[in-house]
């Protein structure tokens, strides 16, 4: 994903959203943020559903403390079964949120860094109540791909990210105050000017994202800690390199373990 109209607030090292991804929540017109968001639930991957999708916002509002007394989750509750997902999908998505799996062994969140072929450079972030199953799956997956497992998080800066959404168009002008006052990096507006892609430190992703809604009056639609690479450590790469697999298609191999929340790299 290319973005448009890019406009940096400080000296800091930038997002470099082109060389950002996240798998399973491909998203179209409106909600096309899909570089930006991890995958939220194994939906996301079947079904390529936005974040947006109720599997997806179940997962989030579990995560901030909601249950099925509260309106909103009563309501996304409401809408996944309309959408017919199935039960064990719905399941699945509360247990995620409340950090545990279906059998109700606590789920674990690390990462696992790897070198695809062309240098490629990976950060995978897991979820699993199964650490060490979870890491011979991948290292096995990495092999096949023609990648290794070694040290890339040197390669990648943390940030924050938050996406805000809009019922008018915005102008750039007119948030960029209250986006710098509120401590942002970064900020872009996409979508025609109705969603505010913002880029803060990781430690004040949840301040930033508040005092901007407070501020502006925003919907708040996702605040995450992302890895994003460092510019002088992007590389370019061929689509294919070995006549067989596109780039792509070795990162979704990775992406379609359900362990797997996220997978950052450093392809320019």
């Amino acid at each position: 994903m290319h973005i448009q109209g890019r406009r940096e607030l400080s000296t800091l090292e930038p997002a470099n959203a082109t060389a950002l991804r996240s798998p399973g929540c491909k998203k179209q017109g409106k909600d096309k943020v899909d570089n930006y968001h991890p995958r939220c639930s194994e939906e996301c991957v079947r079904q390529k559903c936005s974040a947006s999708e109720p599997g997806c916002q179940l997962t989030q509002n579990v995560e901030t403390g909601g249950d099925s007394t509260n309106s909103e989750v009563s309501t996304i509750l409401a809408q996944a079964k309309k959408a017919g997902l199935p039960k064990e999908s719905i399941e699945r998505a509360v247990a995620k949120g409340r950090g545990i799996s279906l059998s109700g062994a606590p789920l674990q969140t690390f990462t696992v860094e790897a070198v695809l072929p062309q240098a490629v450079s990976t950060i995978i972030q897991c979820q699993s109540d199964n650490k060490n199953r979870t890491l011979k799956d991948l290292r096995l997956i990495v092999k096949n791909l023609g990648g290794t497992l070694g040290p890339t998080t040197h390669l990648f800066d943390r940030r924050g990210h938050i996406l805000l959404d809009s019922e008018d168009r915005l102008e750039e002008e007119a948030v960029m105050e209250a986006v710098l006052e509120a401590g942002a990096i970064d900020m872009v507006l996409e979508d025609e000017g109705t969603t505010l892609s913002v880029s803060t430190e990781p430690n004040q992703t949840a301040s930033v994202a508040q005092d901007i809604v407070r501020s502006l009056g925003l919907k708040l639609r996702s605040s995450e800690i992302v890895w994003v690479p460092k510019s002088e450590t992007l590389v370019e790469a061929k689509d294919v390199d070995d006549g067989k697999q596109t780039l792509e298609e070795k990162i979704g191999e990775i992406e379609a373990d359900s362990s797997v929340e996220a997978v950052y790299h450093n392809r320019a």
